[in-house]
């Protein structure tokens, strides 16, 4: 599991699709009248037939969100350990170039980041594109560059947000990454490799990806849009153009894409990103229980008709899951009516509820259905 951000031609199959279509309803920013789709009339000379079909393209769409990403390079200084080019860690996301003195040297790496406050001048990106960076410069699609300052990191999801001092921003709007289906079209755009503003395409492969331990908390979006080195801290977008999540790892041998890469959903990345802003830290909230996954098998033994859910293991004394009423061997079905379907996404929902929320437990106690009430404590240990 490679942890960072790719690029090919528009599907085959999209294309053999929409190609020789009178109106291609492709969905943009803006309001678009049909005229926009229509075919061009004939070359003069008769071209390469008797007329000349309007191609389907996101070229409309794209010129609104390009600006808003932007590529993001770092410097900082890491002491020596291997001085021979075979020391180097094939597995590191980013191009590095050794720097003297012996004992350290000056690492380079670049990534990209969205910007979501143009008034602001916030930008998301991954925590591990600007981890330990002595410099964060940013550069806008006009050539500018900008030195950032870093507003607040979250290791546990690995988003960060970073500010620069900038005029004439585009920023790109919040898109609704809990309703993307498999199948839904999308786009990555950032620096593979370092070469800005490149836009891949593909589509959701797959929703709420976890357990891949790549983060602490995970609930990724799998696609096959070409993700590389570089692309992390990027954006998918959907075709209306907006943000739905936030390009992180891929699988593949070498660091190379294969076709499986992971993004962290824009809900996600934004509830992170408001608690950076307001506090330059997630206060993280528990519940205090020890969980597992309700398989089947657990769900026939305890005498339950439901093989989803989280099966509550322990209960922390004078945690919130205690004062609560909660006990072991309930199984919580649900979170303030958003469905609980194992161990991991209790951990997910809980995790990102700030300190002091108050949250609707849906549970079966011996098969029967109950609802309990409990408030988010800031809590240490290993229980959720």
């Amino acid at each position: 599991m490679e942890r960072f951000g790719g690029s090919r031609a528009f599907c085959a199959v999209l294309l053999m699709m929409l190609a020789g279509c009178e109106q291609v309803p492709i969905p943009r920013l803006g309001q678009a009248s049909a005229a926009d789709y229509q075919p061009s009339e004939p070359a003069a000379g008769g071209g390469r037939g008797a007329e000349q079909i309007g191609r389907p393209t996101l070229a409309p769409m794209l010129e609104a969100v390009l600006p808003a990403v932007v590529n993001i390079s770092t410097t900082s200084t890491v002491e020596e350990q291997d001085h021979s080019p075979l020391g180097e860690r094939s597995s590191q996301p980013f191009f590095k170039f050794p720097a003297v003195p012996p004992d350290e040297r000056q690492q380079q790496s670049l990534g990209s980041g969205v910007i979501v406050n143009a008034e602001k001048g916030l930008i998301l990106t991954s925590h591990h594109v600007i981890a330990d960076a002595d410099r964060v410069t940013v550069t806008l699609q006009d050539g500018r560059d900008f030195e950032a300052k870093t507003v607040g990191v979250d290791t546990e999801t690995d988003v960060a947000v970073i500010k620069i001092d900038a005029n004439n921003l585009k920023a790109l709007p919040f898109g609704d990454s809990q309703s993307l289906r498999v199948g839904d079209f999308v786009a990555a755009i950032g620096s593979p490799f370092g070469l800005s503003q490149t836009v891949t395409s593909g589509i959701v492969s797959a929703v709420g990806r976890s357990g891949l331990g790549i983060e602490g908390y995970e609930d990724f979006i799998q696609t096959d849009a070409s993700i590389n080195p570089g692309n992390s801290g990027g954006a998918l977008v959907d075709l209306n153009g907006e943000l739905v999540g936030i390009s992180t790892a891929i699988v593949g041998p070498a660091g190379g894409n294969v076709g499986i890469g992971f993004a962290i959903p824009s809900r996600l990345a934004q509830s992170i990103m408001q608690q950076l802003v307001q506090y330059g830290e997630v206060q993280r909230g528990k519940l205090g229980v020890g969980v597992h996954d309700l398989t089947p098998d657990l769900a026939h033994a305890l005498g339950l008709e439901r093989g989803s859910g989280a099966l509550i293991a322990l209960v922390q004394p004078d945690s919130p899951a205690a004062k609560a009423g909660l006990r072991p061997g309930d199984v919580v079905t649900a979170i303030d009516g958003t469905p609980v379907t194992n161990g991991g996404s209790l951990r997910n929902t809980v995790g990102l509820l700030q300190v002091g929320s108050e949250i609707k437990l849906d549970i079966l106690r011996n098969g029967e259905k109950r609802t309990v009430t409990a408030r988010i404590a800031k809590m240490v240990g290993s229980v959720d």
